[in-house]
């Protein structure tokens, strides 16, 4: 999916990182959105190397499994991070669980698409058939890709893995003097409709939980 694989449009110096990051937090006036934040800053803001960056894909694919998402088996080499019946187990943790994302957010009839009918992201191999696939608009594409990377990055704090690194690479700050706040506590809320953002999982309470509620 497209809004994982960004790269980040403003850089921040790191000297300046958590000046940035207060000033987001100043803004976000509801409590619910304060504590999402929290969580999220409260991880590291670089990627986990080596036999870390394994232990996180390996749990990021035991979450996939218990959330009731198939995962290909090691070697398989799909032409996609999703192909409509199962992920692709062998890339990075916080790649798995956008992926698992999308599957909560997509209905039954997209599940079975490839790329769950969202179009083609920068790892599918055969771009023309998720093109054939596309079955939405491009303002609700982009509407899901931020919902599944926010909800993404609230599974990564949970578990322990460095979800600031992925707010950070996904732009989250962008537009930190106009609109990034009111549009995190936008997302944010709308994943609280749907039950996949509740009070235990932006606590924390819900790292060894499998996702409860698939739609």
């Amino acid at each position: 999916m497209s809004y994982i694989y960004l790269m980040i449009l403003t850089p921040i110096p790191p000297e300046r990182l958590a000046g940035a990051l207060d000033r987001f937090a100043a803004q976000l006036e509801e409590h619910g959105a304060h504590a999402a934040f929290a969580r999220i800053r409260a991880t590291p803001p670089d990627r986990a190397q080596g036999p870390e960056a394994e232990r996180h894909r390996l749990e990021a694919l035991d979450f996939a499994r218990r959330s009731g998402v198939s995962v290909h088996p090691a070697g398989a080499r799909p032409a996609f991070n999703w192909d409509g019946t199962a992920l692709d187990g062998a890339t990075e943790a916080y790649v798995i669980l956008h992926e698992v994302a999308h599957f909560a957010l997509a209905p039954v009839e997209r599940r079975g698409l490839v790329d769950f009918g969202l179009g083609p992201g920068p790892d599918t191999c055969d771009r023309a058939a998720a093109e054939r696939a596309l079955a939405l608009p491009f303002l609700e594409r982009e509407a899901e890709e931020a919902e599944a990377s926010l909800l993404g990055i609230l599974w990564e704090a949970t578990l322990g893995q460095p979800a600031l690194a992925s707010f950070l690479d996904q732009n989250w700050l962008e537009g930190l003097a106009r609109s990034a706040a009111a549009h995190f506590t936008a997302v944010l809320a709308r994943l609280q409709r749907r039950g996949l953002a509740d009070g235990a999982l932006l606590s924390g309470a819900a790292a060894q939980s499998p996702l409860r509620e698939i739609r």
